[in-house]
């Protein structure tokens, strides 16, 4: 887990790597908490008044925190697939987000049970299905109001899937993700439980 102060510094850092590409600039880091060399998953999430403006990142620990936030911040602004690419100008209308994430862990469940292993508002989902994969951050669940049988669903649906592969075959792993974020563009940054 991460402290208050670790959480603003992950949210400082993606800011600060976003203008700086868009600038053809280099952040410097400078000396940062151990925790930032701890390999972790994590997902930054750019909202523009309100509505969604990117999110990308790494559901599984494969790189250091610094790093991963660092990428995500980057791939959230400019390569998206959903969207434009961020310009620099938008940087001060865009709250910026960051998740940091448990190891997914596979729901060992029949499938009818699944809903009852799925906390709304604490669990995010990950999907798989032969070449199709989709994950949904445990915030989505909360903010369209689902249950756990709906985010199950439009998990699927994120993969590609029909709504009720989880019914038919496809794994269902769940995570945990510690979210900061900016109350306001480049504003105070609080943790989200």
């Amino acid at each position: 887990m991460l402290d208050r102060d670790e959480g603003t510094i992950a949210v400082r850092l993606a800011r600060s790597e976003i203008k700086a590409h868009l600038l053809g600039e280099v952040v410097e880091t400078g000396d940062l908490p151990e925790v930032f060399e701890e390999k972790r998953g994590v997902f930054v999430t750019l909202h523009k008044n309100g509505d969604l403006r990117g999110c990308i990142g790494y559901p599984e620990p494969v790189m250091p925190l610094l790093d991963a936030v660092l990428d995500s911040a980057v791939s959230a602004a400019v390569r998206d697939p959903r969207f434009p690419p961020v310009r620099y100008e938008e940087m001060e209308e865009i709250v910026v987000e960051v998740t940091v994430l448990t190891p997914p862990v596979k729901i060992d469940a029949l499938p009818s049970d699944l809903p009852k292993h799925v906390e709304v508002g604490r669990h995010g989902l990950i999907v798989r299905k032969g070449v199709y994969q989709g994950l949904l951050l445990p915030q989505v669940a909360t903010e369209w109001d689902f249950d756990a049988e709906e985010f199950l669903s439009q998990t699927c649906v994120k993969a590609g899937l029909p709504p009720d592969a989880w019914l038919t075959g496809a794994a269902v792993y769940s995570f945990e993700g510690q979210i900061f974020t900016e109350l306001e563009p480049d504003g105070e940054v609080v943790s989200e439980d």
